[in-house]
């Protein structure tokens, strides 16, 4: 069987950024329902970090990330969905810090000729991540108002835009003025600079009924906030902990206002290949509407992802990262 000599970053053990090693590793022919992917951008999420802690448990030793873009090079039999040239990207599929690797066909998403492979590696997540939570978690529109932590971040932007583009109200919530001045540019109609003022711009700005619905990626440091903001029967969407997990609660807590509360997650809503395929058409369209757009913050080679690392977890990135494979040949 021929094999492909690749870099990848993998780790061995959990902890900080230093944990991070740059490794060769051989890549084998694709098998059965295969696709060898020569990538030429690599997505950077914050999910990436849970798995170098530990937070969210994986075997060791495991090449991280979850997201990526670039070329098909083969195919393995039974593929009939995708062929060598085509460019392709693809999310949730553990393994993507590398220049060459494996994937299942069935996972991969042909891009059309608007969207480059760097744009795809910034947006497959992080975009199909906001269009779940916008339309099939619930159905965001005109007349509601919504709340979104971290509203600077890579996919706390998406959140912003497309809302907007829906005709709903946003409050944008962030950590710096500079952060706050992207946020606004992005259209949002109200941005918070931390969150001693959260409560209060909500219900100041809904009359005091509170939103509709609030989108926290953010977890321990802001989920009392998040309930705290919303209406009678609101949505409280808790879909990250940049800040730690939420600590346990009793249901008694939601009662006080019927609040719906619900953890999901973008495997859940992209479960099946006609899900996949309908998330990743909306978000193309989007993006051909000029209703997402790939912010591109930061590029860097994935020799630098420790450094990349470090900057996301202490939240100096604004929009999205993307390490670039290339840049190691």
């Amino acid at each position: 069987m021929t094999t492909h000599e690749t870099t990848a970053v993998r780790i061995h053990e959990t902890g900080g950024p230093e944990v991070l090693r740059l490794e060769r590793l051989l890549v084998g022919e694709p098998g059965e329902g295969q696709a060898l992917v020569r990538q030429t951008a690599v997505g950077l999420n914050f999910i990436d970090v849970y798995h170098r802690t530990g937070l969210y448990p994986v075997p060791l030793p495991y090449v991280l990330g979850q997201e990526g873009a670039g070329v098909v090079e083969a195919v393995g039999p039974g593929v009939t969905t995708i062929a060598p040239g085509d460019r392709v990207a693809y999310a949730s599929v553990a393994g993507a810090y590398a220049g060459h690797r494996l994937v299942p066909a069935d996972k991969l998403l042909r891009l059309p000729a608007h969207v480059s492979e760097e744009s795809a590696a910034a947006l497959m997540l992080k975009g199909m991540t906001a269009r779940y939570l916008l339309r099939a978690t619930t159905s965001v529109g005109p007349g509601q108002t919504i709340v979104v932590h971290a509203a600077a971040g890579g996919t706390g932007q998406l959140l912003v835009r497309w809302a907007k583009h829906l005709g709903a109200k946003v409050v944008g919530v962030v950590g710096s003025e500079p952060k706050a001045e992207a946020v606004r540019a992005l259209g949002a109609d109200v941005v918070v600079v931390g969150t001693t003022s959260l409560v209060k711009t909500a219900l100041d700005l809904t009359g005091g009924r509170g939103v509709d619905v609030v989108y926290d990626s953010v977890g321990k440091d802001t989920f009392d906030l998040s309930l705290e903001c919303l209406r009678v029967r609101g949505l409280c969407v808790s879909f990250g902990q940049a800040s730690g997990p939420v600590p346990p609660m009793p249901l008694a807590a939601l009662a006080k206002k019927s609040l719906f509360l619900t953890r999901p997650s973008l495997f859940a809503y992209t479960a099946t290949r006609a899900e996949l395929e309908e998330t990743a058409a909306d978000l193309f369209s989007a993006m051909e509407a000029g209703a997402v757009t790939p912010d591109i913050g930061q590029r860097l080679p994935l020799s630098a992802v420790a450094d990349a690392h470090r900057a996301l977890e202490a939240r100096r990135t604004l929009g999205a990262t993307v390490l670039l494979p290339e840049a190691e040949r």
